[in-house]
């Protein structure tokens, strides 16, 4: 947020006010002073009759700077294991999950709203944030201009661009304020998680580090994950066919989700080679 910029919120039937403001030290004019020496805080404004609704229910963390959120970045190609990460994450904290659907969301207040409206303890999912509004809206424009042609493609790019802006004003900066801005501070104990299958296409500024504490590469299926999941889905540590199967792993790119779906048997006459065969 600005400075002397205001945010209008309502909660309960009450209107309320957040502006940015600053202290500045007497000696600004000097050439001693230093800009972090500014004392910068948020000012919140409402009537004197909504106080205790304010301080009780509205306000449950006036202590912004203890409040503990993460955010992360999981990326790699599709069938890596994103979606099950994150199952697994909110299955072992024992969170709750919300999946954020951007393109869903009207404009900045409302996902302002939605962020407010999550409990404590929870995973805060944007899935596939590569593809989402005009923040990274490039990878549809490749696929598509490869089939058609320039002057077709313009045409639909207006159109799409007239849908969004119809669907979804969900600016980059409202969702940086999402992210880490004041409103973020709105709770305790989330995560927050976007995933992407093109990581060099999102905007630096979303994905820089401090925004997003940690950066996970999840990677084709390595052969020592290979017998992970040949031990999980067959019972084998051990095979003939093992030594084919690492050879060919080392020559082919595969996802751990495809390991798996060979390896789960099909019908209950299929034994284990069966199934290392048709993985091969």
């Amino acid at each position: 947020m600005d400075e002397h910029q205001r945010v209008t919120d309502e909660f309960r039937g009450a209107k309320v006010w957040w502006a940015a403001s600053k202290v500045v030290p007497p000696a600004r004019s000097s050439v001693s002073f230093y800009p972090e020496k500014e004392k910068r805080y948020y000012k919140l404004i409402f009537h004197k009759k909504y106080r205790e609704i304010m301080t009780d229910n509205y306000l449950e963390h006036p202590m912004w700077s203890h409040v503990w959120k993460r955010g992360y970045l999981l990326y790699g190609p599709p069938g890596t294991g994103k979606s099950t990460m994150i199952a697994a994450m909110a299955n072992l904290l024992s969170y709750d999950v919300y999946d954020l659907e951007l393109t869903a969301v009207k404009d900045n207040t409302e996902l302002r709203k939605l962020l407010i409206e999550t409990t404590n303890k929870s995973i805060i999912v944007i899935e596939d944030i590569d593809c989402s509004l005009d923040l990274t809206g490039q990878r549809k424009k490749k696929e598509e201009k490869s089939s058609e042609s320039q002057e077709d493609e313009k045409v639909k790019e207006i159109s799409r661009k007239d849908n969004r802006e119809e669907s979804s004003k969900v600016t980059l900066s409202g969702l940086l304020n999402f992210i880490d801005g004041l409103w973020s501070a709105c709770g305790g104990e989330r995560l927050i998680v976007f995933t992407t299958n093109y990581v060099e296409k999102l905007d630096p500024a979303l994905i820089r580090r401090g925004r997003m504490d940690k950066h996970i590469e999840f990677s084709y299926c390595s052969f020592k994950a290979f017998k992970v999941l040949a031990n999980n889905y067959l019972g084998l540590e051990t095979h003939p066919l093992f030594e084919m199967i690492q050879q060919s792993m080392e020559e082919t790119n595969i996802t751990p989700a495809d390991v798996a779906e060979n390896l789960m048997p099909k019908s209950p006459t299929e034994d284990a080679e069966k199934c290392l065969l048709n993985l091969i």
